[in-house]
């Protein structure tokens, strides 16, 4: 249950007459902002109220030199796609003398300075120091060693990062308990939910999403079931064919991108509907199509520790659920979600739900209604604000070298005034081996 802070955002900034008193926060991401609406889009675009925002995503190949493209995604955000002629990919170590380059130059531009810098990969640990950040948050959402081709290097950055931070945020109860005895000042932070943007009552049937929605599923009869997120590693495509091979009238739809794996791989059945990557804001009107909303993630190495979004999306949309035993979804949600291991139980349990009598599933909208109104992306960021709020304090203005290029203080002035509420290691000491692979 997530409790409502009183409006700490409006709380958290320091004011200032003259230069605008928004902190900045540098954000480094595995993710791109374009790609899947979760986690760090949600979050960000709720602190961006009150922060300045700078979303620094992985680098792209391309010839002609280095540059920076900055471009407003949000309120309050600026997404920051670094441009370099340098064949390694993600935040390689390759990489760092050209990003660091490129940071330094935007910041000094905008006149940034003692930025928040917030972290979802470890593997840009190197850029840090440079900043010189007023505090270093971890938010740890995936165990990105477990996934498919990750660096071989990004458990000792990890350490390093675990040891560096001053905050550190997991995305569920499985990477809390993993981590709790690694930090002083860890929180478990489960993933939320926009429960009004998925919310039945307020789809718009003339919106084009809702057309295009409708026009997809036309020719597929009842009973669907329904799936969307990233198709990759993680989920049991073994188990979906099955699914698709012994329950031939039902058709089941998988909305999202295919990454890390062979499109050419996915099972083909008729009755199985790959419709490829759909827009957030497509996501309810799909789901409204749908009797039964599917997780059917393996039991593996790569989902010990994952938290599905979607799990709360679909309650929100007013969907009934089925999900293999993942560890996070039967501790958080296990009172509303139904779980089968094999295809045979998880069809079973999409029958169960299927037969539900009416009374039955008006109790199960009760309680999925109460377990989505305790999870909202607004109490999320309202917890963290006040986590951050001690790192936020206004600096003395006697404390600011005036005379230094565009007013940055030196750092030892800087650490004078703004000390962190709990100890942690100079950044300069914190070991950061060279990535070879």
């Amino acid at each position: 249950m997530h409790t409502s802070l009183p409006d700490p955002l409006a709380t958290l900034l320091p004011s200032a007459s003259g230069a605008s008193a928004r902190i900045p926060l540098v954000v480094f991401s595995h993710l791109r902002w374009g790609f899947v609406f979760q986690r760090p889009q949600h979050l960000l675009t709720r602190l961006a109220r009150q922060f300045d925002v700078f979303f620094v995503e992985e680098p792209v190949l391309r010839e002609g030199g280095h540059r920076l493209q900055c471009v407003q995604q949000a309120p309050g955000v600026e997404v920051l796609t670094p441009f370099t002629d340098i064949p390694a990919g993600g935040f390689h170590d390759d990489q760092m003398p050209a990003l660091k380059s490129l940071l330094a130059d935007f910041m000094i531009q905008r006149g940034l300075v003692e930025p928040l810098v917030w972290l979802y990969t470890p593997m840009a640990l190197p850029l840090v120091a440079d900043l010189e950040p007023r505090a270093v948050v971890y938010d740890c959402m995936d165990e990105l060693a477990s996934f498919k081709f990750a660096p071989p290097q990004l458990l000792e950055r990890e350490r390093a990062l675990m040891a560096l931070a001053d905050v550190v945020l997991t995305g569920g109860p499985s990477l809390y308990e993993a981590r709790k005895d690694r930090h002083p000042n860890i929180h478990c932070l489960p993933s939320a939910v926009d429960a009004a943007h998925f919310a039945p009552c307020n789809l718009d049937g003339d919106d084009v999403e809702a057309t295009l929605a409708a026009e997809l599923h036309r020719a597929l009869p009842h009973p669907r079931l329904g799936f969307f997120g990233v198709i990759d590693e993680r989920l049991d495509l073994g188990l979906v064919e099955r699914l698709a091979e012994l329950r031939p009238d039902w058709h089941i739809v998988m909305a999202g991108p295919v990454v890390k794996i062979d499109p050419a791989a996915l099972p083909r059945r008729p009755n199985l509907h790959w419709i490829g990557m759909q827009r957030y804001e497509a996501l309810p009107h799909l789901m409204s199509h749908w009797d039964v909303c599917l997780l059917p993630f393996a039991l593996n190495e790569h989902t010990r520790f994952i938290s599905p979004t979607k799990t709360l999306e679909y309650l929100a949309g007013g969907k009934p659920a089925v999900s293999t035993p993942i560890h996070d979804v039967v501790s958080l949600y296990g009172s509303v979600v139904r779980i089968g291991a094999t295809a045979e139980e998880f069809a079973a349990a999409v029958e169960r739900t299927l037969a539900e009598p009416a009374a039955e599933r008006a109790a199960w909208r009760a309680a999925a209604r109460a377990t989505v109104d305790g999870c909202t992306w607004d109490g999320t960021a309202d917890r963290i604000a006040a986590l951050l709020q001690p790192y936020c304090e206004t600096r003395p203005a006697e404390a600011i070298v005036l005379d230094a290029p565009l007013g940055r203080a030196p750092l030892a002035a800087k650490r004078e005034t703004t000390a962190p509420p709990t100890a942690r290691p100079a950044i300069a000491e914190v070991s950061v081996q060279p990535l070879s692979l």
